[in-house]
């Protein structure tokens, strides 16, 4: 039939799986975010070693087809803890009360992506809502661009609140937000 949707669903990761389809993951963040192949492949050895860290967990949205699964978007996120480079940058970007507020026992969504042709499907926010769902932490913080894009008004349909804006990562020109929300996240009614 044509012109329908393809059947998607959204499931958590093992960690071994992911580091096997990590390439295929990453090209979906490439293709999201807009990076050129050099730039995904130099976020392949940080990727792995975020695998690692406390609180690892990790979710994939496959569309079914004739041909078996396809991953069309994935996520995942870990505990942040001071010495970790995403946490330290955050660290520096907030005022001191905003971060001894939101930091200790924070979960960050490192990563959370769906590939240009699967989103405006609601995958973005099923994924969301999977990779936190449970997580031992009172609240998730994540950067994304600071621009009015779909996952921006996604965040904050979803409960996230601004922290921090305009902030500058090193190695990306682009201004960034810093968002967080309260665990668990409140269901959107969008």
């Amino acid at each position: 039939m044509t012109g329908t949707t393809p059947a998607t669903r959204v499931t958590e990761l093992p960690v071994g799986w992911l580091r096997d389809h990590l390439h295929e993951a990453l090209a979906i963040y490439g293709e999201a975010m807009g990076y050129d192949a050099s730039v995904v492949a130099g976020r392949y050895g940080y990727a792995v070693q975020h695998t690692e860290r406390p609180g690892f967990r990790a979710v994939g949205a496959f569309e079914e087809n004739r041909d078996g699964d396809r991953l069309v978007g994935f996520g995942y996120g870990y505990l942040v803890a001071p010495g970790q480079w995403w946490h330290d940058q955050v660290r520096a970007a907030l005022d001191r009360r905003t971060a001894k507020r939101w930091l200790p026992g924070a979960f960050e969504v490192c990563e959370l992506h769906v590939h240009p042709d699967a989103q405006s499907r609601g995958l973005g926010r099923r994924l969301l809502h999977a990779l936190v769902e449970g997580v031992p932490a009172p609240v998730a913080l994540l950067s994304t661009p600071d621009a009015d894009t779909k996952a921006f008004r996604l965040y904050h349909a979803d409960g996230f609140v601004d922290l921090a804006r305009g902030h500058h990562f090193p190695g990306d020109a682009r201004p960034f937000a810093i968002l967080g929300a309260r665990l668990p996240l409140r269901a959107s009614a969008s």
